[in-house]
């Protein structure tokens, strides 16, 4: 990989300058915030809680925060909320999960005085191995205020629901008012189990079991945050349908986490879904292998040696799960490949016999971990061709300062420690810099570590490097070039080395130094470094694949990979341009790592696709950033609101924000519509929104020609963009946002596969994480008249898309380079048409405090006499000049205080003739700012 140089995020930023800050969508001020908890609309105002780090910018330490909003736009974020417990030692017993808020009217619970309406929090109290009575345990506790939501009570008979369970968890209740009675309701889940648990309770503390609901459709991953609600079918009041939402994670329809829904009846005591799938057959075809004779069919089998289990592949087929491994489904038969023999760890490759492609497709059943091939990649870990500059097996006792090193802080008060022979995957050798290991403080060891002088005499300097990332300058490898620091290069939050390399052609012949700057501290506050190599070619990233791939005259023509789920799921390759050639399938496990193995079955050659199953499901969102989406307790006139976290826990540690992490989705009103399949979701952003659209800022084109890469004049990074589409005789076309005419995130259409896609392969920032660089599709047919519509939200570092009138949507991040903002359109193999397209800002809602406006104020005079000219709003210490539009006047100069204001006593000649005049107030940079003045005769009364 080749790294850039990038500039430093500021430490001291205001909140809402940071390049990355959304302004329309909830981001607490500082911190790590995952799913939306307890939303609720109590004394006329909306409530977010959130999970909450209130010690850093990563998960751990969950409490509960809080903002609140007038208008689910406008935010202000309150004092922690919930925090977790601790003992009389200082260690957390009791971690705060996810839950919900109602809303007490009856004093059901008793918390409140007579006649009040207590809000009660029913959250999941995560009992930590420090617990006295229930380490490891997962139980549903109670919390309440009496104050809308300032303050809270933890009930003293904390917990309320104990199942004895370690993954019970995120209770959402709602109060039930049908033919089965009037109680209490709660939807929690037993996670790993992949089903909900619904119970009942008339007072919120005693609960009763009522039913449960699933596995069904998605168990690729945990079953988190469940929702249970009632909504009209097409506003018919009469004709209602109850809607059961399940996130999980992973299992997600593009990956990683997201939330999945069931459309069907609740009598009160159990749910059945009218929208549950069957299993999904494959197209006919002939079967190449299935696996399930009890040996690998001939495929030739390269197991690592020395593994304890004989990993991965072992010398036969799994039947299922191995030793240590969640349960695997979806296979089909009695056998399937699994590389999760000696867990993980082991490594190693599994090829098919030669065979000739003589069909459209081949189709194949595959999950295990999502980690793509890397095109370019290597699978192992060689250095690149070039002189060895720093290697670091220095002889014993050799200390790196008597390589000639200059070590400052922390590293210097035990010089010995480094080179290590700790820490880290993938070194070269024996040794390696550590600075985790380079001090007596660990992860809070600071200081640098600076090499000799060397010559940069190659186009690259090339190493090994893993550890920590920061985006804020203190953790990172920098080449220094008299005096300055010309490249950085960060880890990425893994312990497994990986090759970087830096374009260094323009330094050619001059000296140079490597310098380590550690200045963080907390988890991952540390680098591993090794092997500086300067050479004419850049090193080759290691490809840490768990991949399947087709091979044809011995390159990787086709690829696919799990999703990081135990479950298998159908895929297909069109290989119609190789029919006739030779061909084999290599299943390769290069990763050491969590998820670190591959599952296939039933590979099949047809003249038709084969179906994912997870397409035939009902999502809430088809991006990768719209996870635990529950919906709000009691909003004005029964709507349901629904809003989630903006992000996905492939990388959600990892995103490059600071000094917060995450945000919000906008919120969304989701109503249900009839459709060919039943009553199915849509959803639209609040109509609040419409009020922040500064609609006489707002630009449109109308029927633009697109072949091609197409240039519109259009711009905006905080902004409404609708869209319509005519692809015409396009392979693919669409539009591309947050731009800087290099890089950005491409929308468009295939109508080759009428699908709509989301890229963001290219869109800025996005080798913070391997998991991140994505194109997010959907199946959609284009309109009647072969249009397809679009509306996109767009806000700094997010975009989200909805169409087919909302009933399918893709939420992405994107962290874009500075300043991108354009937006063009773009058409491949033919002609495409936008036939509308306009651009509205939206005005910031958050951190975006407005500049306060400029006013002027003067009293009318007599000629002759004196006027006072005032004036608010301006920059402070601004030097304006004073002007009355008259040629018997001098103008007069004033400055404005710290607080914008001045004020100015300026005289009027006797020879101004009464009469209206224009007072002016020049600003410093031209502008002006003005007000009429009366002046009245002299000698008048």
């Amino acid at each position: 990989m080749l790294s850039c140089t990038l500039p430093a995020m500021a430490v001291d930023a205001i909140p809402g300058d940071e390049q990355y800050r959304p302004l329309v969508h909830f981001t607490p001020e500082k911190n790590w915030m995952n799913d939306p908890n307890g939303m609720v609309y109590a004394g006329g105002k909306y409530h977010l809680f959130f999970q909450h780090n209130p010690a850093g910018n990563t998960w751990g330490n969950m409490s509960w925060g809080h903002a609140t909003s007038t208008d689910l736009l406008h935010w202000e974020e309150q004092p922690l909320a919930i925090p977790q417990t601790f003992n009389d030692a200082g260690q957390s017993i009791e971690d705060i999960f996810s839950g919900s808020i109602v809303v007490d009217e009856d004093n059901t619970a008793g918390f409140g005085p007579a006649g009040s309406s207590p809000l009660v929090a029913i959250y999941t109290s995560a009992y930590t191995p420090q617990h006295p009575g229930r380490p490891g345990i997962q139980a549903q506790s109670l919390a309440y205020s009496l104050d809308e939501g300032q303050t809270w009570v933890k009930h003293d008979g904390n917990p309320v629901l104990d199942r004895n369970s370690g993954n019970f968890r995120d209770p959402k209740v709602f109060w039930y008012d049908g033919p089965a009675g009037s109680y209490w309701v709660m939807a929690a889940v037993e996670a790993t189990d992949h089903k909900v648990v619904l119970y009942k309770s008339s007072d919120l503390t005693s609960w009763q079991h009522l039913s449960d609901f699933g596995p069904a459709n998605s168990v690729g991953g945990i079953w988190e945050c469940p929702d249970l609600f009632e909504l009209p079918v097409d506003g018919d009041s009469g004709d209602t349908k109850w809607v059961m939402v399940v996130n999980l994670n992973p299992g997600a329809v593009n990956g990683g986490s997201g939330g999945q829904y069931f459309v069907g009846e609740f009598d009160g005591v159990t749910f059945t879904s009218e929208s549950t799938d069957g299993p999904v057959a494959p197209p006919e075809g002939t079967t190449f292998a299935g696996f399930d004779d009890g040996d690998y069919e001939g495929w030739t089998v390269s197991n690592e040696p020395g593994n304890w289990a004989g990993g991965p592949w072992g010398t036969a087929p799994a039947t299922g799960s191995l030793d240590g491994q969640n349960p695997v489904g979806g296979f089909v038969g009695a056998g399937l490949v699994n590389s999760f023999l000696d867990r993980d760890w082991a490594i190693g490759q599994l090829e098919s016999p030669e065979f000739t492609i003589d069909d459209e497709y081949i189709n194949f059943l595959v999950g295990g971990g999502k980690h793509p091939h890397v095109p370019g990649g290597q699978l192992e870990n060689n250095p690149p061709a070039g002189t060895t500059v720093f290697g670091f097996e220095l002889p014993a006792g050799e200390t790196l300062a008597d390589a000639g090193w200059e070590i400052t802080g922390d590293f210097a008060t035990e010089p010995g420690r480094n080179p290590s022979t700790n820490g880290g995957d993938y070194y070269l050798g024996a040794k390696r810099l550590n600075t985790w290991e380079g001090g007596p403080n660990g992860d809070d060891n600071v200081g640098t570590l600076t090499s000799p002088e060397f010559t940069i005499d190659g186009d690259y300097v090339s190493f090994l490097i893993g550890g920590g990332r920061r985006d804020d300058g203190t953790l990172q490898v920098e080449l220094v070039v008299d005096g300055q620091v010309v490249r950085t290069q960060g880890g990425s939050n893994d312990g497994a080395l990986d090759w970087a390399a830096w374009d260094v052609a323009q330094f050619d012949g001059q000296q140079a130094r490597i310098r380590i700057r550690d200045e963080a501290t907390g988890g991952w506050g540390h680098l591993t470094f090794d092997h500086v190599v300067v050479g004419g070619e850049p090193a080759q990233v290691r490809s840490d694949e768990t991949s399947v791939n087709l091979m044809v005259d011995g390159q990787v023509v086709r690829t696919a990979t799990g999703s990081n789920s135990e479950n298998l799921d159908w895929t297909s390759w069109n290989v119609d341009e190789f029919r006739g050639q030779e061909a084999t399938i290599r299943v390769v496990d290069n990763n050491r790592a969590g998820w670190g193995h591959v599952l296939l079955d039933q590979v099949m050659f047809s003249d038709a696709p084969a179906t994912t199953a997870l397409e035939g499901y009902d999502w809430l969102d088809w991006g990768r950033d719209y996870y635990a989406a529950v919906s709000y307790f009691g909003t004005p006139s029964g709507s349901k609101i629904m809003q989630g976290w903006m992000n996905n826990w492939d990388y959600a540690n990892d995103i490059p924000t600071s000094p917060w992490r995450s945000s919000m989705s906008l919120p969304r009103e989701v109503t249900l519509v009839s459709t060919p399949e039943g009553p199915r979701l849509r959803q639209q952003v609040v109509s609040q929104i419409d009020g922040q659209l500064d609609t006489d800022a707002a630009e449109s084109l109308m029927d633009v020609g697109v072949d091609g890469e197409t240039t519109l004049g259009l711009s905006g990074d905080v902004a409404k963009v609708e869209v319509v589409l005519r692809p015409g005789d396009a392979d693919k076309a669409g539009i591309t946002v947050l731009s800087n005419g290099t890089i950005g995130t491409r929308i468009g259409y295939d109508t080759a596969l009428r699908r709509i896609f989301v890229d963001r392969t290219n869109s800025g920032d996005v080798g913070f994480h391997s998991s991140f660089p994505s194109v997010e599709d959907a199946p959609l047919a284009l309109d009647e008249d072969g249009t397809v519509t679009l509306e996109l939200y767009l806000d700094r570092a997010s975009v989200e898309l909805f169409t087919k009138d909302g009933q399918l949507t893709i939420t992405d991040q994107v962290f874009p380079a500075a300043g991108a903002d354009t937006i063009s359109a773009w058409s491949e193999g033919g002609a495409a048409t936008i036939e509308s397209i306009t651009v509205t800002p939206l005005v910031p809602t958050m951190w975006k405090v407005p500049e306060p406006a400029v006013e002027l104020s003067a009293n009318s005079v007599r000629a002759g006499g004196v006027i006072t000219v005032s004036g608010t709003g301006f920059d402070p210490s601004e030097e304006v000049t004073i002007e009355l539009r008259s040629d018997r006047i001098k103008a007069k100069s004033a400055t404005a205080d710290e607080d914008g204001a001045f004020s100015r006593t300026v005289p009027v000649t006797g020879n101004t003739a009464a009469g209206e005049y224009t007072l002016a107030v020049v600003r410093a940079d031209g502008t002006e700012v003005t007000m009429q003045l009366t002046v009245i005769a002299r000698g008048r009364g």
